[in-house]
């Protein structure tokens, strides 16, 4: 037990673990893919609003719970308060990283796998409308990939908080930064004069709101869509900055650190959108910005970069450099999610929980690769769009993303805002003296608008506004 509560060094190496967790695949391509489908500006406006109330309410609080209790998500709530209800929370928060972790391994194999392409000068084979489909359907190149991505993320954790993720933490996130900066830069200057489209036509699509087809419904979707990113952004519901809050020492100004993880998710989030929209308008136009999800990063922009010609060689080799960084980030936080609470509970070694969680990490990875063939269906989710089906991955990311988590954030603002009252977490958050700027603000969003807020995202998962047939 004696590995597991190695604090990180300072608050730097905190701000720097905790940053590296928020910024991941959902930053890079789902952000602006939202931005692009919601109506450029209105999404980039509501979500700020978003990242600076509803964010920063959970963050703060998950933070805090992981710091004053030093126990990871599943143990956690219940030393909050003792009861069958918040221990059944507790489980389901340890349950959404479990879940996740396979088919982001996986997503994270098909990074590895277009990195190693890019960097072998294979970028017209990349390019190839068939590329993607053909790998993620091949029954032994994406469980492959995967343990590869899997493996490297189990060495960061197996290390420990110290040797392990702080260190890589230092090392990845000011690499990626620059790289992300580089990239955007890049990307504003891009033209194609074929089309007359310039990276400047791009930005004012990312940024200027389309209000012309706006209704009530899409203002919901978009509102949801916003919410839904930034669990993605800030990595909560999911047990991962309750495990580093249990890390956090009492020292450190939590605020104040807060404060930093927020600054710095938001301008990379935002920044992500710089870098993709304008190119993929430029050389794409609309069309190109309607391909969502793993479309967009590995069937559009490899397109992009091609119509680059030979700088689009550099261009692509850095983006997926970056984007793999940033996945790296992001899966060692997912896995010490777990792995954190499985030496809390069952008093593990970290070795042992980190041996136990990467066998059955794997063995579902390669159920899910197997989902594109040989246990190959189509399903319907409840928020899917017309004409999409789902596969064995769409539907552990529905169940994770659009289910368990905000059920997590739910219970969450129930318990601090209701139960035990909001003090213990202000407290806390305060306990060496410093501001609390946002206090009002931090307990009307816990007791009130965060509950109504999520409630709202639960129905959208739900297809309820689907069935009520709201306009």
């Amino acid at each position: 037990m004696g590995n597991k509560r190695n604090s990180f060094s300072g608050a730097i190496g905190f701000v720097l673990a905790a940053a590296g967790s928020a910024v991941g695949l959902g930053n890079i391509w789902r952000f602006p893919y939202l931005a692009a489908k919601d109506g450029g500006g209105l999404f980039v406006i509501i979500y700020f609003i978003l990242a600076f109330t509803f964010g920063y309410t959970l963050l703060v609080t998950e933070v805090s719970i992981g710091r004053l209790t030093k126990q990871s998500s599943l143990t956690a709530y219940n030393r909050i308060k003792n009861g069958k209800v918040w221990k059944a929370l507790g489980i389901i928060s340890c349950l959404v990283p479990f879940l996740i972790l396979p088919y982001y391994c996986i997503i994270g194999g098909w990074v590895t796998k277009y990195s190693v392409s890019f960097a072998t000068n294979k970028m017209a084979e990349v390019a190839h409308n068939d590329f993607f489909g053909n790998f993620i359907t091949d029954k032994t190149e994406p469980i492959v990939f995967d343990f590869i991505f899997l493996l490297i993320t189990v060495i960061v954790v197996f290390a420990g908080v110290n040797k392990g993720i702080e260190r890589m933490s230092k090392i990845l996130m000011p690499s990626l930064l620059f790289l992300i900066i580089f990239i955007a830069i890049y990307a504003l200057l891009s033209n194609d004069p074929d089309s007359g489209r310039s990276g400047l036509d791009g930005l004012k699509v990312y940024l200027i709101p389309d209000l012309k087809t706006l209704t009530f419904k899409k203002f919901v979707i978009t509102l949801t869509d916003a919410m839904g990113q930034l669990f993605y952004s800030i990595s909560v519901a999911m047990g991962i900055m309750i495990a580093y809050g249990s890390y956090f020492k009492k020292e450190n100004n939590l605020v104040q650190s807060v404060n930093r993880i927020e600054l710095f998710d938001t301008f990379v989030a935002f920044t992500a959108g710089i870098m993709i929209i304008p190119p993929v308008f430029v050389y794409m136009g609309y069309e190109g910005l309607e391909s969502g999800g793993p479309g967009l990063m590995f069937k559009t922009l490899p397109k992009v970069f091609l119509e680059m010609g030979d700088v689009g060689k550099v261009f692509g080799a850095a983006f997926f450099v970056m984007v793999f960084f940033a996945a790296l980030t992001s899966s060692v936080s997912v896995l010490e999610a777990v792995v954190s609470s499985l030496m809390d509970k069952f008093k593990m070694s970290r070795k042992k929980a980190v041996v136990i969680e990467f066998f059955i990490t794997f063995i579902l990875g390669v159920i899910v690769c197997l989902g594109y063939n040989v246990f190959y269906f189509e399903a319907k989710l409840p928020n899917s769009g017309k004409g999409q089906t789902a596969q064995i991955l769409d539907i552990m990311d529905y169940l994770a993303n659009n289910i368990l988590m905000p059920l997590v954030a739910i219970g969450t603002c129930i318990l601090i805002g209701w139960v035990v009252g909001p003090k213990l977490i202000i407290d806390e958050a305060t306990i060496n003296g410093e501001k609390f700027r946002r206090k009002k603000l931090y307990v009307v969003m816990i007791k009130y608008i965060c509950p109504i807020l999520l409630f709202v995202l639960l129905a959208v998962s739900l297809g309820l506004f689907n069935i009520l047939g709201i306009n």
